[in-house]
C-alpha cells in the first residue's frame, strides 16, 4: 500500500515536473534565438524585439557545415554507363540570407551553350576538268582508355540550346585610318547576313556589358581591327560581330580577345606597352590548359579561343618563338572534325588557321602540313554557287595555291642518278605544273564577276604617280582572292621545271601578275586584307627590276605598317638583299645587264631531248632558302593522335565529342 503511493507520488512528481517545464519554441524569431531568450512568437514583432528596440528577424536558420570538399568521389568511365556528381548546395544556400557567403567564390563558373550543327557552305554538281577526288580528314578515336588514378572527377558539359534570335549585323565601311593610332587615342589610364544558327551561347539570357573601362577599349580594338582581318574570308562575320557576345560569359575567350586587342594597340601606338597584352594572353592560356584536362569539357570553346591565341602569336614580334597555340589550335580543330565542308564557327576557325599556315608556307617554302585533299572543298566549277557567296570560290583557289605551294617546295635540287630516271622526273613535274595552270586558269574564266575588277587604269591613266596600275575591287572576299590568285600565277611562272624566269612567256607572265598584284595593294584601302596583302605583295616584289617600283613597294610596307601595325621592317632587308641593294655598284651592273642582254627565245619542251634547258644558277646575292620538300616543322605533329601532341601534360581526351557533322548547303 505504502509502496504503491510512494510509485502513485512519483509518477504526479513526473508530471507536474514536465507540465512546469518551458516548452521549446520552434517559430520563434531569429534575434531572439541570437539573444537566448524565449521568444512569445508575437506577431508582426515579439516582446522582447519590441522591448529592446530591435528588428525582429523572421526566417528558418539552417547552418551550413562542411562547405570544402577537397576530395569528390572518383567513378572512373566505362563503356556503359557514365556517372557524373552535381553539386547543389550552392543553389540551396543562395535562397537565405546569408547562405551563399559561407562558400569561397568559384573561379569559374560554366554557363549554357547552344548546340552547334556543321553544315556545308556550299553546293557544286559535274567538273569541268578532272580534279582529285577528295575525302574528308579521318581521324583515330580519342576515346583512349586512361589510367584510373589520372582521371579526375568534373562536372558533365552543360547542354547547349539553338538559337534563331541572334541580333543581325553590318560590317562597318572599309577604311584606311585606324581610330586607336596615338593621334585618335588619349594616353593610357593608370553586313547584314541571315543564317545565325552558329552559335556558342543562347542570347536569351541576361549578361551584363563590359564595364571596366580597359576591357572596354582592348575590346573595341580587336573588333574594328583584329577581327575585321580574321573575318575577310567569313560571310557571317563571327569573331568580330559574333563570338564578342559569346566572350561575356567565358572567361577564357574573352582574356584572348582582349589580348589580341591589347597586343595590337601596342603596336600601333607607342604610349601602350605589352605587358596588359601578355597579361590576358597568360590568364587565358592557363584557363585554356585547365579545360583541357576536364573531360567533359567544351571543345568548341576550347577549339575557338585556341585559334585567337594562335592569332596573338603570329602578331608578336618574333612568331617562332612563341608556338604555344599553333599546333594546338590546329588539334583541337581536327578534334571538332571541323573541314571546309562545316558552317558557322567552325568554318570561320578552319579557315583563318588554313589561311595561316599557307601563308606561312609561301614565305619559308614549306609544304602545308594539312594534305589539301582532305580538307573536303569540292572543285567541281560547273556547280554555282548563290550570287553574292564569293567565299566559296575564294575556298576553291586558296586549295589551287595550297596545292601550288607544295609543288614549289618539292623542287629537286640535284638531278638522279641517272638520265633517263632525271627525263621522267622531269616530264612528271612538267605535266603537274600544266595541271596546276589549267586549274588555276579554269577558276578565273569560271568565276563570278563580283571576283573581278571593277576598274583598271594604266599607271598613265592616273594622277597618283604610281608605277602600278590601278586596279579596283569592291569586295573584301574579292581583294583576297585576286591576291590569291596573281600570287599562285606568280609562283608557276618561278617553279617551271624547264623554262626559266628570263625566257619571254615566263617573265611576261611573271611581271604581268606582279604589276596587277602591286597595283591592288598599292590603291587598296581596306586594312581587312593586310595578313594576305603583305606576304602577297612580297612574292611579287621580288620580281621587280625598276628602281622606282621597288621603291614604291617599300613605300606600301611601310604605309601597312603604320596603319595596321604588321611588322614589315625585315621585308626591307630581304628584298634590299634580293634586288642587289646592299651593293650600290653590285645595283648598278645589274641595271646596265638588264637593259643590254637580249631576251632568251622561247623554247619548247621536247620529252625525247636530251639536252634540256636548265634553270640559270642563283645570282650570288641570295642566301640558300630552307631546305626544299619541308613539311611545315610546327604543324606536323598538330594531332592529338601523335606521340609528341600539343599541350603534352595537360591534354587529356574529351568523353562527348561534338556530333558528327550534319551537310545541308546554301
Amino acid at each position: 500500500m505504502a509502496a504503491n503511493e510512494a510509485a502513485g507520488g512519483t509518477a504526479a512528481g513526473e508530471i507536474v515536473s514536465t507540465a512546469a517545464r518551458p516548452k521549446r519554441v520552434r517559430t520563434g524569431c531569429l534575434t531572439c534565438r541570437e539573444r537566448h531568450l524565449k521568444c512569445d512568437e508575437g506577431l508582426p514583432e515579439c516582446q522582447n524585439c519590441r522591448k529592446s528596440s530591435r528588428a525582429c528577424k523572421r526566417g528558418v536558420r539552417l547552418n551550413f557545415i562542411d562547405t570544402q570538399v577537397k576530395n569528390p568521389p572518383i567513378t572512373p568511365p566505362t563503356q556503359e554507363w557514365d556517372v557524373a556528381f552535381q553539386d547543389e548546395s550552392r543553389e540551396i544556400a543562395s535562397e537565405y540570407r546569408g547562405g551563399l557567403g559561407r562558400y569561397a567564390a568559384l573561379s569559374q563558373e560554366v554557363e549554357e551553350v547552344p548546340e552547334t550543327k556543321d553544315e556545308a557552305l556550299f553546293q557544286f554538281s559535274s567538273g569541268v576538268m578532272n580534279t582529285p577526288t577528295l575525302a574528308p580528314q579521318q581521324l583515330p578515336s580519342l576515346q583512349q582508355s586512361l589510367p584510373a588514378e589520372n582521371i579526375e572527377s568534373y562536372p558533365a558539359a552543360p547542354q547547349r540550346r539553338p538559337d534563331n534570335s541572334r541580333e543581325q549585323h553590318v560590317h562597318s565601311a572599309d577604311s584606311t585610318d585606324s581610330t586607336f593610332t596615338s593621334q585618335t587615342l588619349p594616353p593610357p589610364p593608370m553586313t547584314n547576313y541571315n543564317d545565325t544558327k552558329q552559335t556558342l551561347t543562347p542570347p536569351s539570357e541576361d549578361r551584363g556589358p563590359l564595364d571596366s573601362p580597359e576591357e572596354l577599349l582592348f575590346m573595341q580594338v580587336f573588333v574594328e581591327e583584329v577581327g575585321l582581318w580574321m573575318d575577310s574570308l567569313d560571310p557571317y562575320k563571327h569573331f568580330s560581330r559574333l563570338l564578342p557576345f559569346d566572350s561575356l560569359h567565358e572567361p577564357m575567350l574573352l582574356n584572348a580577345f582582349l589580348a589580341c586587342g591589347a597586343r595590337h594597340l601596342s603596336l600601333v601606338n607607342p604610349a601602350y606597352h605589352e605587358d596588359k597584352a601578355l597579361h590576358y594572353y597568360d590568364d587565358a592560356t592557363t584557363r585554356l590548359l585547365e579545360a583541357l584536362q576536364n573531360p567533359n569539357r567544351d571543345t568548341v570553346i576550347c577549339a575557338t579561343t585556341a585559334v585567337i591565341l594562335n592569332v596573338y602569336e603570329i602578331m608578336s614580334e618574333r612568331p617562332l618563338q612563341r608556338m604555344n597555340h599553333i599546333a594546338g589550335a590546329r588539334a583541337l580543330i581536327k578534334e571538332c572534325r571541323w573541314t571546309a565542308k562545316s558552317s558557322g564557327v567552325g568554318a570561320a576557325c578552319f579557315w583563318i588557321n588554313v589561311g595561316m599556315e599557307l601563308l606561312s608556307c609561301i614565305r619559308f617554302n614549306w609544304q602545308v602540313a594539312w594534305d589539301p585533299d582532305l580538307w573536303g572543298v569540292d572543285m567541281d566549277f560547273s556547280r554555282e554557287i548563290d550570287y553574292g557567296r564569293e567565299e566559296g570560290w575564294t575556298y576553291r583557289l586558296m586549295y589551287i595555291v595550297a596545292k601550288i605551294a607544295n609543288f614549289r617546295s618539292s623542287v629537286p635540287r640535284q638531278a638522279e642518278s641517272t638520265q633517263h630516271a632525271e627525263q621522267v622526273r622531269l616530264q612528271t613535274r612538267f605535266n603537274e605544273w600544266n595541271r596546276l595552270k589549267e586549274w588555276i586558269d579554269s577558276w578565273n574564266n569560271a568565276s563570278p564577276r563580283t571576283l573581278r575588277p571593277m576598274g583598271y587604269l594604266y599607271p598613265h591613266q592616273t594622277s597618283s604617280k604610281s608605277a602600278f596600275p590601278e586596279v579596283w575591287l569592291i569586295k573584301r572576299t574579292s581583294i583576297v582572292a585576286r591576291m590569291f590568285y596573281h600570287t599562285g600565277m606568280c609562283l608557276l611562272a618561278q617553279t617551271h621545271p624547264v623554262l626559266s624566269t628570263r625566257t619571254p612567256e615566263m617573265h611576261d607572265l611573271q611581271q604581268s601578275h606582279a604589276h596587277d598584284l602591286c597595283g591592288i595593294v598599292a590603291h587598296n584601302k581596306d586594312r581587312g586584307v593586310a595578313s594576305v596583302a603583305i606576304r602577297s605583295l612580297a612574292i611579287a616584289a621580288e620580281c621587280l627590276v625598276l628602281r622606282r617600283e621597288q621603291e614604291e613597294v617599300l613605300d606600301i610596307f611601310d604605309r601597312i605598317q603604320k596603319e595596321t601595325g604588321w611588322r614589315t621592317g625585315f621585308l626591307h632587308k630581304e628584298l634590299k638583299e634580293k634586288w642587289g641593294w646592299n651593293n650600290e655598284e653590285q645595283y648598278q651592273q645589274q641595271q646596265h645587264q638588264n637593259m643590254s642582254a637580249p631576251m632568251l627565245p622561247l623554247q619548247t619542251f621536247q620529252y625525247q631531248s636530251s639536252n634540256l634547258p636548265q634553270p640559270p644558277p642563283p645570282p650570288p646575292s641570295l642566301k640558300p632558302g630552307p631546305r626544299q620538300g619541308i613539311i611545315n616543322p610546327i604543324l606536323r605533329s598538330a594531332d592529338f593522335s601523335a606521340p609528341t601532341h600539343p599541350y603534352q601534360s595537360h591534354y587529356v581526351a574529351p568523353l562527348h565529342l561534338p556530333p558528327q557533322p550534319h551537310y545541308s548547303h546554301y
